[in-house]
């Protein structure tokens, strides 16, 4: 069985910030899953395969960095021999690349029960991606919302055989809560007059949470045993931040002491894996997680209009 127990209905998890993703999936055997995680060559996203794959799940790194996800998968086996992890070529950016990676995968016949949209960027300067879409938007939100419907019937394939529930998790932020104040500029996101670096990575934040939302409320309404959620993993120093120069910039006294208010990239990893994998989870969809509990987004992030809005935006963008 991949989920032994039941959810504790009335209490927390029993974790907290400080905890790792070793520790809310230790004793969880994902033996017989498949998973895909996007971003997986760095940071979090590489943590994250790590310990799904030492808790037996074969991970497929959905990665822009073909030779750093080689090192990554490297160091995995070291340290994990029986590890199944492989690597496929994905740019976030670009639809064309993204519909490549979800035939080369579906022509696989892998089977698919969880997917991490983890890639994300961070705080870069105004710019289109190949598909002519503001790039944090394009990478954050829409090649995730185009990786998630291509790869949707593989997932409830693999979920109707093997009668074990699906999952799929947007790694979403904090940041959601510091969009622009009309939550997604619908008829402005290209607009370079508009744009501010970090309330446009709050816009793409909020969109994973209303993607999540959105889709775990259509997933319910067919009927299918597929769960969406989004979570903020906590402030992490990973190479996300490597557009921000102020954070980049900084002397080595403050790195210091920042240490000890952010997460490793250990306890970063903690709230998708938990998502991902753990029992106490199971039948939970449309939620919002931190800490490895639910938590609460804020009110654009529970807006049921504005997630059907940002869904039929999306679609339009993407086909």
């Amino acid at each position: 069985m991949w989920w032994p127990f039941s959810r504790k209905e009335k209490e927390g998890s029993g974790f907290s910030s400080s905890s790792t993703a070793e520790e809310v999936t230790e004793g969880i055997d994902g033996t017989a899953l498949t998973a895909i995680v996007t971003g997986a060559s760095s940071g979090i996203g590489a943590e994250t395969t790590r310990v799904l794959a030492m808790r037996g799940v074969h991970v497929i790194m959905g990665v822009k960095n073909m030779n750093a996800a080689k090192n990554i998968k490297e160091t995995i086996l070291k340290g994990i021999p029986s590890a199944k992890v492989d690597a496929m070529e994905l740019d976030l950016s670009s639809m064309t690349s993204v519909r490549k990676f979800a035939s080369e995968f579906i022509s696989s016949s892998l089977p698919l029960n969880i997917l991490i949209n983890n890639a994300g960027i961070f705080g870069t300067p105004f710019m289109l991606s190949e598909d002519n879409i503001e790039l944090q938007f394009a990478t954050n939100h829409i090649g995730h919302f185009l990786l998630t419907n291509l790869l949707l019937d593989t997932m409830k394939k693999t979920t109707h055989e093997s009668k074990k529930q699906g999952r799929i998790v947007n790694v979403s932020s904090q940041g959601h809560q510091f969009t622009y104040r009309e939550g997604i500029l619908f008829d402005k996101l290209n607009d370079q007059s508009s744009y501010q670096a970090f309330r446009a990575y709050g816009q793409s934040k909020l969109a994973n949470i209303l993607h999540a939302n959105e889709l775990a409320r259509r997933l319910k309404e067919d009927g299918v045993d597929i769960t969406a959620n989004s979570l903020h993993p906590g402030a992490i120093a990973t190479n996300i931040h490597r557009y921000n120069s102020v954070l980049t910039g900084l002397p080595g006294v403050v790195k210091k002491l920042l240490s000890y208010v952010v997460k490793n990239v250990q306890q970063g990893a903690a709230t998708t894996c938990y998502v991902a994998l753990h029992p106490q989870v199971r039948g939970i969809s449309g939620e919002y997680f931190a800490d490895s509990n639910i938590a609460k987004a804020n009110s654009q992030g529970r807006d049921i209009d504005l997630a059907e809005k940002l869904w039929d935006f999306s679609m339009n963008l993407t086909k």
